[in-house]
């Protein structure tokens, strides 16, 4: 007993830092058919912090303690107040007002002076010469690309050089995580404060990207085709045969996504989410199509897939199925508000109709597809009634960049009599910020400045010579802005940067693993085979 009172509040301050479980409410809680889930599986109440410790580790302690569902923590936490700062809310940009964060929400937004007197006891964040925006939401990546950065953007879609080995093939042990580590860093340092991981096996590095502080959501992917690998190539398609599917396949992607649900939704304090996803028309059955939807909404979740992002897709959708890729989907019960829909690239007028009925969502991956040499018909499917969200996809996770290349593009295929009009600098912003709320099915709390909602935000360094003078802040960050303006990125009330320095990991040691690593691999690559660069020919 009397080691009881010494030990434990010694260890209440060695673990209480590291907890990072909530309790997943009922409501939430993955079930099977007919049997509710064992709660002491969740909630081992019965484990003591210093047996927990003594016999896992403060690793296994930090997965695993819960007491009674309640995770402890600072009765009061001080509130911090981001002062005399340029706020960017959803209906006006405040001079000289204040922002005054509790916990993981934002408490009050008002003057400077008024905020102050009733938060007189906060942390002070000194704002003069910062502007405060919503942190953006990425709703289309995948991070383990970013491994082959300065290749996958050159070469179209799907990537037609006859590289001799694939770079993902040398990758080595814990190697992976790695790559999406760094890709991480890129995303947290370009202003996105929640990220959608679109892959299969994300358990593989699911720490590692909890980790860095970012708000996730685990979009786990699956596939059933035994003879379609996806994703449709011209050479594929002219060799194609019809697609054969598998309940095998089909029942371990489903495996994989329930068990990552179980593993994973709620945790980091319910930073991390887990959605379902098919991988891709061409690969995915209806059978799958109709238990990836019935598992988003059992559990009241969002879910996604790619779609119509080449023309090679549409031509075997409408080969072997008679239909085009949104019409195979509606046919099977696909379409609907809460499917996010990755691309939308290759779409017509009657493709377009039954998005925008359906009302499903619409990731834009802006600068791929610039890369892919492609602008989707971005206007078309919002006037249909398509919301729009963003995205990054392979190699880059900077969605600052994709939200102005997004902008750019849309002006240039909306054809206005005026060019240049529509969409404004602050519609962008939406589509980044409330349009990836909406996406992840978390609009009432993230995607905006808002008394109530988390406390998501970037802190942006105006006092830059490309952004003074600037007639309005939102124009010019957008337009003439850089990642490097962002000097903090709060996320869930935490500091993940601070002053651009990463507080969550060990950024140097992360880039410099990741430099080493990729020069291993890409001295392989080219050892087996010379990469041929597609250039225009050179004026003698």
């Amino acid at each position: 007993m009397i080691l009881d009172v010494i030990l434990d509040p010694i260890l209440d301050l060695i673990l209480d830092p590291i907890l990072d479980r909530r309790r997943v409410t009922e409501a939430h809680m993955p079930r099977s058919t007919n049997q509710p889930r064992s709660e002491s599986t969740r909630n081992p109440a019965n484990i003591t912090r210093r047996k927990l410790l003594a016999g896992a580790g403060a690793g296994a302690a930090a997965l695993l303690l819960e007491q009674n569902g309640v995770r402890a923590q600072p009765s009061q936490a001080r509130a911090i107040v981001f002062s005399h700062a340029t706020v960017v809310t959803p209906d006006a940009v405040l001079e000289d007002a204040a922002v005054a964060v509790q916990a993981d929400r934002i408490a009050a937004i008002g003057p400077t002076d008024s905020i102050l007197r009733t938060y007189a006891n906060a942390e002070i964040y000194e704002g003069r010469g910062k502007a405060l925006v919503p942190g953006l939401i990425n709703c289309h990546a995948h991070l383990a690309a970013t491994l082959e950065r300065g290749f996958n953007e050159d070469f179209g879609f799907p990537n037609s050089a006859r590289l001799a080995v694939r770079p993902a093939s040398l990758l080595q042990g814990e190697e992976g995580a790695l790559m999406i580590s760094v890709g991480a860093l890129e995303a947290i340092r370009t202003g996105t404060t929640t990220i959608v991981e679109n892959s299969a096996g994300i358990g593989r590095a699911a720490a590692a990207l909890a980790q860095t502080g970012l708000r996730c959501v685990f979009a786990e992917s699956a596939r059933d085709s035994e003879n379609v690998a996806g994703p449709m190539s011209p050479e594929g398609l002219a060799k194609s045969e019809a697609p054969k599917f598998s309940a095998k396949l089909r029942d371990e992607g489903l495996q994989r996504i329930n068990d990552l649900f179980t593993a994973w939704h709620g945790a980091k304090q319910g930073r991390v989410s887990v959605f379902p996803a098919a991988a891709l028309a061409e690969t995915t059955s209806p059978e799958l199509l109709r238990a990836v939807r019935a598992f988003a909404e059992a559990h009241d979740l969002g879910y996604t897939i790619h779609l119509s992002q080449s023309r090679a897709e549409v031509d075997f959708m409408v080969r072997h199925h008679g239909l085009r890729p949104p019409a195979f989907l509606d046919k099977h019960g696909f379409l609907g508000p809460r499917l996010f829909a990755a691309h939308c690239r290759y779409v017509d007028d009657a493709d377009i109709a039954l998005l925008g009925r359906s009302r499903t969502i619409v990731s834009h991956q802006a600068a791929m597809a610039a890369n892919r040499g492609v602008i989707p018909p971005i206007p078309a499917l919002r006037a249909a009634g398509c919301p729009i969200a963003n995205g990054t996809d392979n190699n880059t996770n900077d969605l600052f960049e994709a939200m102005r290349v997004a902008l750019l593009t849309e002006r240039i295929r909306r054809d206005d009599p005026i060019p240049g009009l529509r969409p404004q600098p602050e519609d962008a912003l939406e589509d980044a910020t409330s349009g990836g709320a909406r996406a992840v099915g978390q609009a009432a709390s993230l995607g905006s400045l808002e008394v109530g909602k988390k406390a998501d935000l970037l802190v942006v360094d105006t006092l830059r010579a490309h952004l003074v003078p600037a007639g309005r802040i939102v124009s010019a960050w957008i337009h003439n802005g850089q990642p490097s303006d962002i000097e903090t990125v709060m996320i869930d009330g935490q500091f993940v940067m601070r002053n651009r320095k990463i507080l969550t990991v060990d950024e140097d040691r992360i880039v410099a693993e990741a430099d080493r690593v990729g020069r291993r691999i890409w001295k392989q690559v080219q050892a087996a085979g010379a990469i041929a660069i597609p250039r225009r020919p050179r004026s003698r």
